[in-house]
């Protein structure tokens, strides 16, 4: 089958679709082939608008109903422009991720029953019914109804594509949110280790555009300049989210507007430079997300030399990618992007949705119970015919 995964992060930005080709092999595992990568950037009013109902306090059920419709054709215009620019690549079957507006993954109180909860918006009918393709959508709560998180989801993709025989490999995102799949040489599905390391790009570029008006630090050229403000910097990492265990997720819940707000106030009690708060929050990210590879994935490795494959869009900032190469250097990792390995970094997540909509699509369970908390593996996903 050729199937679309369509992705749509934390730091809303826009559409990732990727076209993959899979069939699986004699043993029935999947074997994959990318076909073809587009990136649609979400036009202003639209991204104000997801922005807006992200973790929000308030908002009306009018709003929240137009936005979920108004994704859902944004998501079909992107599939129908894929198809178009790669005309031989017919299109089975979808994956959508949607647009996550909301994702608690610990149990709260709410009208007298405690439970978890996630939403993510983009109505899979109009997929189904603009393009005639069935869509598979809404992958996140068969992991929950198995008492798991949620999240991450991509560890399925992640094994499929990246497991060696004698190399330890780590699949690191870094998105809105930055993500890591550990896995260990010649390792099972239920050996590898994956959760949620902390912020990605989501603080950078929430303080970008509160101070300079931009959507990110391009090239991570504004960090270049700004000195790391240390005590900020040791009081971040302090949070009691990094002192939790795998499986762990975090969203804007965790580092949206009300904790940059917080960051920003800290840094200006040491530093009136724009450029130092950037610079500050971009060593955040880096340190945070080696000190969740030291502390819970470095002993699952062993001996063995690791090769460490960044995705999503922080692999595009140069100040980050450098820290956080210093910061591994001592842990036998090799730093890369996962272009290296034949997958384009903003391709992998899209490409992670398409085949767990193969494997839904196949009566097949597509979360790893390890990296989700689950009790047992699920099928995941909701399926609209044509």
């Amino acid at each position: 089958m050729n199937v679309a995964g369509i992705m749509s992060g934390t730091s809303a930005d826009g559409i990732d679709v990727a076209v993959v080709r899979i069939h699986a092999d004699q043993s029935g595992f999947p074997q994959l082939q990318l076909l073809a990568h587009e990136a649609f950037p979400y036009p202003a009013t639209l991204r104000k608008a997801v922005l807006s109902a992200m973790n929000a306090q308030s908002t009306s059920t009018a709003e929240l109903a137009r936005l979920n419709w108004r994704l859902g054709l944004a998501y079909a215009e992107a599939v129908k422009t894929t198809v178009e620019r790669h005309p031989g690549e017919k299109v089975d079957l979808i994956g959508c991720h949607g647009q996550t507006l909301y994702h608690q993954a610990a149990p709260h109180t709410y009208a007298g029953l405690r439970f978890a909860c996630t939403w993510q918006a983009g109505e899979p009918a109009i997929l189904a019914g603009e393009l005639g393709i069935p869509v598979v959508s809404n992958f996140r709560p068969a992991d929950m109804a198995a008492s798991g998180q949620g999240a991450p989801l991509v560890p399925m993709f992640d094994f499929v594509l990246f497991r060696h025989p004698d190399r330890g490999r780590v699949l690191q995102n870094i998105g809105g949110i930055a993500n890591l799949t550990a896995i260990p040489p010649n390792a099972s599905a239920d050996q590898l280790l994956a959760f949620d390391t902390g912020p990605g790009n989501m603080i950078i570029d929430q303080l970008m555009n509160l101070l300079y008006r931009k959507p990110m630090d391009e090239n991570g050229a504004i960090a270049a300049t700004g000195q790391v403000l240390e005590p900020v910097l040791k009081q971040a990492l302090q949070l009691p989210f990094f002192r939790k265990h795998p499986p762990r997720t975090a969203g804007r819940e965790q580092f949206g507007r009300e904790y940059t707000s917080t960051f920003l106030a800290a840094c200006r009690r040491h530093s009136q430079r724009k450029q130092d708060a950037v610079a500050t929050a971009t060593a955040f990210t880096a340190a945070s997300i080696a000190h969740a590879y030291r502390r819970f994935a470095a002993q699952l490795m062993g001996t063995a030399h690791v090769d460490y494959m960044v995705s999503g869009g922080g692999v595009r900032n140069l100040t980050l990618m450098r820290q956080l190469a210093q910061h591994l250097v001592s842990h036998s990792c090799s730093l890369s992007s996962s272009g290296r390995f034949g997958l384009p970094p903003e391709a992998k997540e899209a490409a992670a949705f398409a085949l767990l909509a193969w494997l839904t699509w196949h009566h097949l369970p597509g979360n790893v119970p390890s990296a989700t908390g689950a009790n047992r593996p699920a099928i995941l996903g909701q399926v609209n015919y044509a």
